[in-house]
């Protein structure tokens, strides 16, 4: 059997994110053009095609720092249970929030999955501080980003919280 070159699990890593973006896209892509199209937004809102690029570099940031923790602390064992688990569980409320918000076309809970996501990508990024600090540093922008989406998703609810 063939040993896994060195270079996989850095690729692994950094690209496991991209998969729930992608997936998500399929319904975005099908939402856009009508339904988030017909809602109120506030004059900030970044132009549609902004998402894409941001999102990319965002999921390729954290993907590798996901893998700069896991190559630090020896692979999955013990020690890194709770930094990958939060960082995993960031990521699934991450990629849920495509669905509730987009599929199912609920603004508020949209937003509690965001600030969920948010908290949690937060204690991810204080438990990786101290394992490598340039994987934590990855974090910063992702949670700079979230921050916005949330203020965004709290105003498009806010304007549009009678529309179905």
């Amino acid at each position: 059997m063939e040993a896994v070159p060195a270079w996989a699990p850095a690729v692994g890593f950094t690209l496991l994110p991209h998969t729930g973006g992608l997936l998500g896209s399929k319904i975005t892509k099908k939402e856009i053009p009508v339904w988030y199209q017909s809602l109120q937004k506030p004059s900030w809102c970044p132009p549609n095609w902004v998402f894409a690029p941001v999102w990319g570099t965002l999921y390729t940031s954290m993907g590798y720092g996901s893998y700069l923790v896991w190559k630090e602390l020896g692979g999955f064992n013990e020690k890194s249970v709770v930094p990958l688990g939060l960082y995993a569980g960031q990521l699934a409320l991450n990629w849920a929030w495509t669905p509730v918000f987009f599929g199912a076309h609920k603004m508020g809970w949209g937003l509690v999955t965001l600030l969920l996501t948010t908290g949690t990508a937060t204690a991810t990024t204080a438990s990786w501080y101290n394992i490598s600090k340039t994987a934590a540093y990855l974090m910063v922008p992702y949670l700079a980003w979230l921050t916005m989406a949330s203020a965004l998703n709290y105003r498009i609810w806010k304007d549009n919280h009678n529309k179905k």
